[in-house]
């Protein structure tokens, strides 16, 4: 048996449903993030500039595009012959075949796989989050408090605080009470949903609760811990960290980047982001090309204008188009004489000709309100919009729609179009 000190889990299964029709033909953590990244580059990344290089990552929801990204590791130095990253989808057994119904089920379903590491340790993390953490100080921290579970927190404005898993601690930041998203908040201190946990402890809280229906950590183990008398410390974390699961804060999170001093660096020499780079040329900025506070990605052709945008690889972005405001991911193509204002157009959607994104006033979308909001426009991947469209605030389209789908040429603020076969 291989003694490993620390392993990572990182739960990557999520469908990101908040994330409207981005989500709809991949996972939430295989999404393009900052030009160049997906955003599970992040805690990978965190694992291997933390030392850990064995990396369990889960996978369920449209797992394609994350398994041919992870690949073997290599981006991250993780493939190793003993340990490196390997991606755990369910699986079916001979006593049953189910899908991972919980954070903490999903766990439970590779116990196998955590055993033959034997570890000390268990480092439990989120494929969805964006930001830097070293997870050996958090470990120095969880074996100094004789800890039998860690969980990093943040504080968090008080208002907000009931979106949130709250730990209420004492003067010694060992936890006296777990909240699961309380309506009136007895502390501001959220859980990030990165636990450390000391390996026998989490075992037998697995083994004990594998019965529990959609068994989830923030539920169901950590106050079952509780409840056990285990030692359980909240560890403070103060850096940059966002969690990326609703449109707004997506891309809240992407026009950080491009500030002059962003708040998250991403060229930090000491802690790197890797990421599965494919070879591409560089980028071709036209003479009729105006770029100004952005990133584009390689292999790009700009022969618009650009303003305050995050636009990926390999995107095409024609003559006389104005782009503000927005996100363009991967190989998407924007046509000629285009006015885009706060949108975010996912991986190889055309947008053609004279076509106008964020038109007029907001209004509150009439599918999803909660979902397409804060003005933003939202195009599915793949999707295709005709010549001469105008296109409102609080829309999302999703698959390859024509003239006639459009009401005398427009699709007013808060409308939708999702084809037959898509999902919004």
């Amino acid at each position: 048996m291989i003694k490993k000190e620390m392993i990572a889990m990182l739960l990557a299964g999520g469908q990101g449903s908040r994330l409207g029709v981005l989500t709809q033909k991949v996972a939430k953590p295989a999404v393009a993030f900052g030009g160049k990244y997906r955003i599970i580059d992040f805690p990978l990344s965190n694992c291997i500039n933390s030392g850990i290089d064995t990396v369990g990552v889960l996978t369920q929801y449209q797992p394609l595009r994350l398994n041919t990204h992870i690949g073997i590791g290599i981006p991250w130095d993780l493939d190793r012959n003993v340990g490196g990253v390997s991606v755990l989808p369910p699986y079916e057994k001979s006593t049953n075949s189910e899908w991972y119904t919980g954070t903490a089920n999903a766990i439970y379903q590779n116990l196998e796989y955590m055993e033959q590491f034997n570890p000390d340790y268990v480092l439990i993390l989120s494929g969805d989050h964006i930001y830097k953490m070293d997870y050996k100080i958090m470990l120095d921290y969880h074996k100094a408090n004789n800890a039998d579970v860690t969980i990093a927190a943040m504080p968090v404005p008080l208002e907000e605080a009931s979106r949130f898993g709250i730990i209420v601690t004492d003067t010694d930041n060992r936890m006296t009470a777990f909240e699961e998203k309380p309506k009136v908040p007895r502390s501001n201190l959220a859980s990030m949903g990165i636990y450390i946990f000391s390996w026998k402890v989490l075992k037998e809280a697995l083994l004990r609760l594998k019965d529990q229906p959609k068994c989830d950590f923030g539920k169901h183990i950590i106050p079952y811990c509780h409840e056990q008398g285990k030692r359980i410390f909240a560890y403070e974390y103060n850096g940059y960290w966002k969690d990326v699961g609703t449109l707004n804060s997506y891309w809240e999170a992407n026009m950080e980047l491009i500030d002059i001093i962003p708040v998250f660096n991403l060229y930090e020499e000491f802690w790197k982001i890797y990421t599965k780079a494919d070879s591409l040329p560089p980028q071709y900025v036209a003479d009729t090309a105006y770029i100004e506070k952005s990133i584009i990605g390689d292999g790009t052709e700009i022969y618009g204008k650009v303003y305050n945008s995050v636009i990926g690889s390999g995107v095409v972005i024609e003559e006389g188009t104005e782009i503000h405001n927005s996100i363009i991911m991967n190989n998407a193509v924007v046509g000629k004489n285009c006015h885009v204002e706060k949108a975010i157009i996912a991986e190889e959607a055309v947008i053609g000709d004279e076509v106008v994104l964020g038109d007029g006033e907001e209004a509150e979308n009439v599918l999803k309100p909660a979902i397409y909001n804060h003005g933003l426009v939202t195009v599915g991947e793949k999707s295709v919009i005709p010549n001469r469209m105008k296109i409102g605030k609080n829309t999302a389209i999703s698959g390859v729609t024509t003239a006639k789908d459009y009401e005398d040429g427009a699709l007013p603020s808060g409308g939708a179009i999702i084809k037959a076969g898509e999902d919004a």
